[in-house]
């Protein structure tokens, strides 16, 4: 079994209420609060919460569909949280919508790889669903269908 995997984040104040968030790789991320105290220059940390989420399941759901030699031409996750009224004002539902194209994507080959990232993959799934009620739903859209519309 591996041992504990450790994780850096360095934040640093920009201005104001904006923050730019650097991992160990380099890779930077911008969070800011909403007026009147932030300018919404990044995301909220609330939101990176959400967007964490939807790219934990949508990355994990996008490897398990290529490995099963599926043509995705087109993948999009929609997350939507619902906060408590009352400080701390955590979340207490999330929604998530995968919404897959491409040309003969069976619906059951969608529905397992959202299953395995939900169960077994999806670390922040698994953190998140012991404090908030989370559903999803998904779409699988033909790209002939989409490329005959446009």
């Amino acid at each position: 079994m591996e041992g504990p995997v450790i994780s850096t984040i360095d934040l640093v104040l920009q201005d104001g209420m904006r923050f730019e968030a650097t991992d160990a790789m380099g890779a930077v991320a911008t969070l800011d609060a909403a007026p009147p105290l932030g300018q919404c220059a990044g995301l909220t940390p609330m939101e990176f919460l959400l967007a964490g989420l939807g790219g934990c399941t949508a990355m994990d759901v996008i490897s398990i569909l290529r490995k099963k030699r599926l043509e995705v031409t087109d993948y999009r996750v929609e997350v939507m949280g619902t906060k408590a009224s009352d400080h701390p004002k955590v979340y207490t539902e999330i929604a998530i919508r995968h919404i897959v194209t491409g040309p003969d994507i069976p619906d059951e080959a969608v529905r397992r790889s959202i299953e395995l990232s939900e169960e077994k993959y999806c670390s922040a799934y698994a953190m998140l669903r012991q404090s908030a009620r989370i559903s999803t739903t998904f779409e699988v859209r033909s790209s002939q269908a989409v490329a005959a519309a446009s």
